[in-house]
C-alpha cells in the first residue's frame, strides 16, 4: 500500500505491455510444426496494460498479511497504525 497516494489513477503509472501479447498466439499445426500466427491484421490499435486501478467504489475490504481491512480511511488508518507497530 502506498500511503502517500490521494487518487491512484492519476498517480499510479499503467505500463503498457508488448501488443504481440494479444495480437499473436503460437500453437501446434496439423503437421506437428510450432508456428506464431496472427490474431488479427497488425494494423488494428492495441491496448494491453499491464493492470488497471479499481475504482474504490468497488473494493469493500483489503486482504492484508494483518487481517481483514476496510476499505475506507479509517480502515486504512487503522491497518497503517497496525503496520508502523510491527
Amino acid at each position: 500500500i502506498d500511503w502517500d497516494i490521494e487518487d491512484g489513477l492519476a498517480e499510479v503509472p499503467i505500463e503498457e505491455r508488448d501488443a504481440r501479447e494479444v495480437r499473436e498466439m503460437t500453437g501446434l499445426t496439423s503437421a506437428g510444426i510450432v508456428e506464431r500466427i496472427l490474431l488479427f491484421d497488425e494494423s488494428s490499435a492495441v491496448a494491453n496494460p499491464a493492470f488497471d486501478v479499481t475504482p474504490s467504489r468497488y473494493v469493500t475490504s483489503l486482504i492484508t498479511e494483518y487481517g481483514l481491512c476496510d476499505a475506507s480511511r479509517d480502515g486504512l488508518r487503522a491497518l497503517r497504525t497496525k503496520v508502523e507497530a510491527a
